[in-house]
């Protein structure tokens, strides 16, 4: 018997499990990928956003500008890439000032720090490259980027060693309530436990449907994005926004932490839930708002595409806690734009809701920090030589786009809830995140995945599932 399983290891259902492991509770995390991260999480724009956009008093709101400010502690604590270089939301129009206006006075309500409308030359002077034909900008000095790969991983990972369980490749099939609270059903067998955590992503409105009469719905919201070489990476040194419309905050340029620059998303609801393929149409689209923002943006230099899933739940928030008739049952649903911003908020929220309805007291030996694989390509030339020293494999390197080093794989692989994929790899190190898209490194990566695993190499997959890299050797 649990206390709490979590569904879904998403980003969000890894900071619930983060913040509920500093708790005395027996806690489980079922995800029915082969790790985690793979689905919101991994394909979304990357932005910490600044808490300006969302309706005062809003679910969205609250949890946006609290998970901003905590996302900057984390990334200390837990030791992953994170940047606070704001952002600016542009206006083509003059009669568009007033809606800027509008959104500077929401974030002020909202308690966003530092907003300032900016017109004329200062414009240009904080962004060459920007179009001519913006009239003013609202300023965010409190946005960020992140890289969602190393901030979802840090929090599982940390979950982790304080104690919760991991289940992957496994997916549940059926919820229904017990005397004690809930048996959930999976293809590999039933769990019980007194609490849920339901933060499915796309699915969550399907498994609060099961044990709830207040019922959600989701829209799956597909947005696909153009990843540009690193030479394009200074093109801004801000997040770049379009003034929002009622599908989103439309299509950004951003450079990432790790040295990018990234477009999009598109936005285009959809049936399918699984449905992240690009299209020419998808991308052309988002190379047309795109150049509205500015006219050169090096579109040339995209050396991938991508897209994701949104869960755009009906009523237009986050729906968070129990539904009335089902207690126990924490939702976590409706989880789009700002949630990657407000998950380290929204695990808080849930965890101290659990903890008080479970009676848990926390945890004297919580170990709140992490620290991430040594990283050779921003190491200095003596912490290189530390690293090969203690380890002569950081010397071997296996990407050369990203130099990463066979050192930093290994690392990856025996870590705790280590890769077990070649995207596994790749989330944890960029080993095939570079110009060559794995290319030159995969082979000799998946050399070093079935000498750590003991697997042949015919085991080895891209994403787990059926996603097999060879057919013979």
């Amino acid at each position: 018997m649990y206390d709490v399983v979590v569904i879904g290891a998403g980003v969000t259902g890894s900071a619930v499990a983060r913040e509920l492991s500093a708790y005395q509770l027996k806690t489980l995390v079922l995800e029915r990928e082969e790790d985690v991260c793979c689905g919101t999480s991994k394909a979304n724009s990357a932005i910490v956003h600044a808490g300006f956009d969302a309706e005062p008093g809003s679910w969205k709101a609250r949890m946006n500008v609290e998970g901003n400010l905590r996302i900057r502690q984390l990334s200390e604590k837990l030791d992953f890439p994170y940047k606070q270089n704001g952002s600016l939301v542009l206006c083509f129009e003059e009669e568009g000032i007033g809606k800027l206006e509008e959104l500077k006075e929401r974030g002020e309500k909202n308690g966003v720090e530092g907003l300032e409308i900016i017109t004329g030359e200062r414009i240009w002077e904080m962004e060459p490259n920007l179009s001519r034909q913006v009239k003013a900008m609202l300023y965010a000095p409190t946005g960020g980027i992140v890289c969602p790969f190393k901030m979802t991983i840090a929090l599982a990972e940390n979950a982790n060693v304080n104690g919760v369980e991991f289940v992957f490749d496994t997916c549940v099939e059926n919820i229904e309530k017990t005397a004690e609270g809930y048996r959930i059903e999976t293809e590999k067998g039933s769990y019980e436990t007194h609490c849920v955590v339901n933060a499915a992503g796309v699915y969550a409105d399907v498994f609060n449907n099961m044990v709830s009469k207040r019922k959600l719905s989701i829209t799956p919201r597909k947005g696909e994005y153009c990843l540009m070489d690193k030479k394009a990476g200074t093109f801004v040194s801000h997040t770049v926004f379009q003034l929002p419309t009622a599908m989103g905050k439309g299509v950004l340029i951003t450079p990432t932490v790790h040295g990018n620059l990234l477009a999009g998303p598109t936005a285009e609801d959809m049936e399918d839930r699984e449905g992240v393929q690009t299209t020419a149409s998808g991308i052309a689209k988002l190379s047309q708002q795109a150049k509205k923002s500015a006219e050169n943006v090096p579109l040339s230099m995209v050396i991938t595409s991508f897209a994701g899933l949104r869960a755009t739940e009906k009523g237009g928030d986050f729906v968070l806690g129990e539904p009335e008739d089902a207690k126990g049952f924490y939702n976590a649903a409706g989880i789009e734009s700002p949630g990657l911003s407000s998950a380290p908020a929204i695990g808080v929220y849930l965890a101290k809701q659990i903890s008080e309805q479970l009676g848990a007291e926390k945890k004297t030996d919580f170990v709140s920090t992490r620290k991430d694989i040594p990283c050779v390509s921003e190491a200095s030339p003596e912490e290189i030589r530390r690293l090969i020293e203690e380890d002569p494999a950081y010397g071997n390197v296996i990407c050369r786009c990203e130099t990463v080093t066979e050192g930093e794989i290994v690392n990856a692989i025996r870590r705790p809830l280590g890769a077990r994929s070649l995207d596994g790899v790749k989330r944890r190190t960029r080993a095939g995140m570079g110009r060559c898209q794995s290319g030159f490194c995969a082979p000799r990566t998946m050399e070093i995945l079935a000498r750590e695993l003991k697997k042949s190499p015919l085991e080895l997959t891209k994403t787990g599932g059926k996603s097999r890299l060879l057919t013979e050797v």
